[in-house]
């Protein structure tokens, strides 16, 4: 099996071709032993690029744990810029993904991808909330860096906790960097970690700290894997034209025997 390797600011994923040959019936067993970092390639999770009757193609993902997950943001801009090393387009692409159609755009070497927001908002406490930006998330705004520290057993706490234990959500500790910028650190469901940084959990953090500061136009993130930006448009409580921007780099690609 061919596979390509790419990262989106330090969350990485296994990629493969699908439009050239099936790999869509992968076990389980198969894809996490394929996402062990020890056993296998190593990652954060698997994707598949397919045919799809509607779009250019269709992403399918997997979690590290091999089983299929909903929406990933840095995922969608990795598939995304495959699809344009391929060359099978130039420079605009429309794919399929779990929570809808999404558009993404390579402008000067980075990729922006088009995002949803599923559910708005929600307050959860003091100074958390949840959001659903194509995947479940916890957001917390915190007061010091001394809390971002906390990220893992905190996550835990939150993920395995009722009323979120059975879904799962993802868990995110946001730190104010000045007026439109942020640090976040994220704990992901089905990596059971945190990760270098979280495509969606990102919009989400992002929403909310706009959200709760009445904040317009872009958000400036820093994750522990590099930089990204979120451009949106607010309407009351609202949130439209809501995109990711960032950079997708291919690591390496190989053959796997499976």
């Amino acid at each position: 099996m061919q596979f390509f390797k790419y990262h989106g600011t330090g969350n990485d994923f296994i990629l493969i071709d699908g439009l050239q040959s099936s790999y869509s019936k992968l076990y389980q067993k198969q894809i996490a032993l394929l996402c062990h970092r020890r056993f296998g390639i190593g990652a954060d999770g698997l994707m598949i690029m397919e045919p799809s009757a509607i779009a250019d193609f269709k992403m399918v993902y997997y979690n590290s744990d091999g089983n299929q997950a909903t929406m990933c943001g840095n995922g969608g801009r990795c598939i995304a810029r495959l699809f344009f090393d391929r060359e099978y387009g130039k420079d605009v692409c429309r794919f399929e993904a779990a929570d809808g159609l999404h558009t993404a755009t390579l402008n000067n070497g980075l990729i922006e991808l088009e995002m949803h927001v599923l559910s708005p908002a929600k307050k959860y406490g003091l100074s958390s909330f949840t959001i659903h930006t194509g995947s479940p998330h916890y957001v917390k705004l915190c007061d010091n860096s001394s809390e971002l520290d906390q990220i893992i057993p905190f996550g835990r706490k939150i993920r395995h906790n009722s009323p979120f234990e059975e879904e799962g959500i993802n868990v995110n500790l946001v730190l104010s960097e000045g007026p439109d910028a942020i640090r976040v650190r994220t704990y992901e469901r089905g990596v059971e970690d945190e990760t270098y940084s979280c495509g969606t959990g990102v919009v989400a953090s992002a929403l909310v700290y706009a959200n709760h500061n009445d904040l317009s136009q872009q958000i400036y993130v820093e994750t522990r894997g590099g930089k990204l930006s979120v451009r949106f448009q607010k309407n009351g409580d609202q949130f439209l034209n809501v995109t990711l921007i960032g950079p997708a780099v291919k690591v390496f690609e190989g053959e796997y025997y499976l």
